[in-house]
Formats: structure tokens, C-alpha cells, sequence
């Protein structure tokens, strides 16, 4: 199981560790299934084991890929964590392969009876969500740059 190399997790002690794992379903999967649509009600986090999940988002009904999911242990679906609890982006699998999958209420029974699972999961949430905020507005700096140039030349 990888639940100690999702980011999610990191700093917990095996036997929190342990606790998680119990509560984790283990599925296979087919290349082209879908696992969850940008939108849908958000019923639980992924933790790729093998294989490849990609991510996409609908523009204009049109599926745009947003990224690949490869390395074992990466998570997905952490929509599930936060209101309004819908999946932000869709998650199809590229690859056959298997993955681990969390169900939000088992997680949510977890996260209120240990405090320091709570503590330790929700600031690596948050961290997670920062870099992903740091990261997308250096992507917006990049592409005001190019519109600004092309409109000064």
C-alpha cells in the first residue's frame, strides 16, 4: 500500500498510518474508465498504486488533459476534503492499473476521532493547495507577458 508516499500523509506514525490503511479499498483499473467527472458530488480520494490517471477539465465541452498521475503513492480527488465536496477536474485512467481509494465519511470518522491525524492531514492539504495556488499564478504571470508584449509590438 502506498499511503505513506502520498503527500497527504506524510509525518504520520505507522500506526496512523495503520488506521488509514484500514479504512482504504484497494480497486483495479481499465485504460479509458472513468473514475469521476469535474462537477460530480466528491465521495472519495485516490492513492494510485500502478498504472496512470489523467486529469482534465471541461472548457467549452471540450476535455483539455490538465496532467498525468504516474507516480505511485500521488493522490487525487482531494475535492473530497473541502466544501462544496464536488471533483474541481475529471480523472480517467490512461493506463490499466490499480489505486487505493478513501471514502469521505471513513475519512471524515478518522480525521474527527485523532487530532493529530486531523492536524497533520489538513496542513498538508493546505501546504498542497499553496504550492498549487504559487504555481498556477506563475502560469497567469507568464501568459499576461505574452498577451502584454503582443499587444506592444
Amino acid at each position: 500500500m502506498q499511503l505513506s508516499s502520498c503527500y497527504l500523509f506524510k509525518g504520520l506514525s505507522e500506526s496512523q498510518l495503520d488506521n488509514l490503511i484500514s479504512i482504504s479499498n484497494e480497486t483495479s483499473m481499465q485504460a479509458g474508465q472513468w473514475l469521476y467527472r469535474e462537477g460530480e458530488a466528491a465521495g472519495q480520494i485516490y492513492i494510485l498504486e500502478d498504472g496512470a490517471v489523467e486529469l482534465l477539465t471541461t472548457v467549452d465541452e471540450v476535455e483539455l488533459p490538465i496532467t498525468i498521475v504516474r507516480e505511485p503513492g500521488n493522490c487525487f480527488g482531494t475535492s473530497t476534503m473541502v466544501p462544496p465536496h464536488q471533483y474541481s477536474l475529471s480523472a480517467r485512467c490512461a493506463e490499466d492499473g490499480a489505486l487505493l481509494h478513501i471514502k469521505k465519511a471513513d475519512l471524515d470518522d478518522v480525521i474527527k476521532s485523532d487530532v493529530v491525524i486531523a492536524q497533520v492531514v489538513l496542513t498538508n492539504l493546505a501546504k498542497h493547495f499553496l504550492d498549487r495556488l504559487k504555481e498556477t499564478r506563475q502560469e497567469l504571470k507568464i501568459h499576461f507577458k505574452t498577451i502584454f508584449k503582443s499587444m506592444h509590438h
